[in-house]
């Protein structure tokens, strides 16, 4: 299983960016896939899941009306599109599934939010 992060980068407060994950090594339209991330000096924390088909989506209260979590099976890839991003959103975004055998996590990509 290999899981591929991008779209990071700095980026003023209110602005937007959007992340991708690659996927591979597994039937990913079978899987729900989710978001997580670590901000330094605090624990991981999960920010958004999609359901296997992408019918069904759920977000922390933190990000909600401001993030969207999406997925394109068909390119084996899920998505994280952040808008109205503020300082409190900077930290390594983690792309996550657990299947039967594991738990598998990317390597991260940095979001920073600064002026």
């Amino acid at each position: 299983v290999q899981l591929v992060e991008s779209g990071g980068g700095l980026v003023q407060p209110g602005g937007s960016l959007r992340l991708s994950c690659a996927a591979s090594g597994f039937t990913f339209s079978t899987y729900a896939m989710k978001w997580f991330r670590q901000a330094p000096g605090k624990e991981r924390e999960l920010v958004a899941t999609v359901s296997s088909r992408g019918a069904s989506t759920n977000y922390a209260d933190s990000v909600k009306g401001r993030f969207t979590i999406s997925r394109d099976n068909s390119k084996n890839t899920v998505y994280l599109q952040m808008n109205s991003l503020k300082p409190e959103d900077t930290a390594v975004y983690y792309c996550n599934v657990f299947t039967q055998l594991a738990n598998y996590w990317g390597q991260g990509t940095q979001v920073t939010v600064s002026s």
